[in-house]
């Protein structure tokens, strides 16, 4: 494994080398303030600053390193998974392995590669304004019986939750709250997205999934 702050794993192979096409070309952004309204709660960004709609082709293109941290598991990763059109197979696969069940006997398997998309995206957007936190992953892939039993504990998990085939993920960033955070994702448009509002020190958090375009507030 590439990341040296990750406990070694056996993970689960993807039958095909993923290939993530970049998004459509949108129009140039303007130069745009430094966002206002992270991590203070009441005060709201201007109206634009979090539409990725407005990001250009040349940000897609990019190289993409994404930063991901599992409190659950204390584990930390900084991977540089896609360059030049493609997927590099070895960090896909660590990735994947960061977002294995740790509540579910570590059970490991294949990540939608339109989810690194949408989080990487995240990240990657908001560093530009100052912002380089790594995503805290609270929950990736579940099994169908680690999905039954935060249900049974009165944990908000849908019957037939997205987590469950790996395509969703519960994330938070530092200095964002969960009402900023959200609008971010939900602007890339690549599906569903709920806002989990909790009090305390830690905030909520936000599921990002890449199913059906959706919001919902947990």
């Amino acid at each position: 494994m590439r990341h040296s702050s990750t406990t070694s794993s056996s993970t689960t192979t993807a039958s095909a080398k993923p290939v993530v096409k970049p998004a459509a070309q949108m129009p140039r952004a303007a130069d745009q303030p430094a966002p206002s309204g992270m991590g203070m709660s009441g005060v709201e960004p201007p109206p634009d600053i979090f539409d990725a709609q407005a990001l250009d082709l040349e940000f897609w293109l990019r190289p993409r390193t994404i930063e991901v941290i599992r409190p659950a598991s204390k584990e930390r990763a900084k991977l540089l998974y896609w360059k030049d059109g493609e997927i590099i197979e070895s960090a896909y696969q660590d990735l994947c392995h960061l977002l294995r069940d740790v509540n579910g006997g570590n059970e490991t398997r294949t990540i939608d590669p339109k989810l690194f998309e949408t989080l990487w995206g995240t990240q990657a957007f908001v560093q530009r304004y100052g912002i380089d936190s790594p995503l805290e992953i609270l929950s990736g892939y579940r099994t169908p019986a680690s999905n039954a039993k935060l249900r049974e504990a009165g944990v908000p998990a849908a019957r037939q939750s997205l987590h469950m085939v790996g395509r969703a993920a519960d994330i938070r960033l530092a200095n964002l709250n969960a009402e900023v955070l959200g609008g971010l994702v939900k602007s890339f448009r690549q599906g569903g997205v709920g806002f989990y509002y909790r009090a305390g020190p830690r905030g909520g958090w936000i599921h990002a999934d890449t199913g059906l375009q959706r919001t919902w507030k947990g």
